[in-house]
């Protein structure tokens, strides 16, 4: 446990240091939801009804720009290798990164919701159930980023290719996290939403730390 909370301090520091792929997740976020009332015209019910939409795509986006560094700078630095030869299991190690990739990049998204739902004209009772959404659904995107990211590391330009890998597993998270927050707006229950959130939450937990293990192994032999 001391080694993981190391691990996660560490990565922690490391994104505070260089700064720039945390804020520049949250200024694509704030200015991707901020062009849309430019694009779409100042029509508060059109607003209302997409705005829910916007700010998980813009959310989905944003973590995506963050993840081609998630392995590649310890693999560039021989961090990686040190990593995978030391105490904790290489899946821990996975675990431990996302969990620092979603304090450093996810949870800003998180912040900064609030302002973009006023932004939108989100109504005040979806709100609450567009942050409950996020903070169940974030942590998949990082999970599941994180198989591409290991997928594609020592691969130059591997962006592209991470997207392509990334973008259809996180539909589902989308779908879900919309949903929950439309289905408390028309006066509907969200519990099921919420439910099948939290379970591709959990199911990333187990599954994608595993998964990802296994594709540095390759990349590291």
């Amino acid at each position: 446990m001391n080694a993981f909370l190391a691990l996660v301090a560490r990565d922690l520091r490391l994104a505070g240091r260089q700064g720039g792929a945390a804020t520049m997740a949250v200024s694509f976020f704030v200015v991707t939801v901020a062009l849309f009332p430019l694009g779409v015209g100042p029509e508060l019910e059109l607003l209302g009804r997409i705005g829910p939409g916007v700010i998980w795509v813009a959310a989905l986006l944003a973590t995506l720009l963050t993840l081609d560094r998630l392995f590649q700078a310890d693999l560039e630095d021989g961090s990686l290798d040190l990593l995978a030869l030391g105490p904790l299991p290489l899946s821990l190690v996975v675990l431990g990164k996302c969990l620092a990739h979603w304090l450093a990049n996810a949870l800003p998204l998180l912040l900064a919701a609030p302002v973009l739902c006023l932004l939108m004209n989100v109504p005040l009772k979806g709100v609450p159930m567009l942050l409950a959404a996020m903070a169940l659904g974030t942590p998949a995107l990082s999970l599941i980023g994180a198989i591409g990211a290991a997928l594609t590391v020592g691969i130059r330009r591997g962006g592209v290719l991470l997207s392509l890998l990334v973008l259809p597993l996180y539909v589902p998270v989308l779908i879900f996290g919309v949903g929950a927050v439309d289905a408390v707006v028309h006066g509907f229950p969200a519990g099921g939403a919420l439910s099948l959130l939290g379970a591709a939450s959990l199911a990333s937990l187990v599954l994608s730390p595993l998964a990802a293990a296994a594709a540095l192994r390759l990349s590291l032999e």
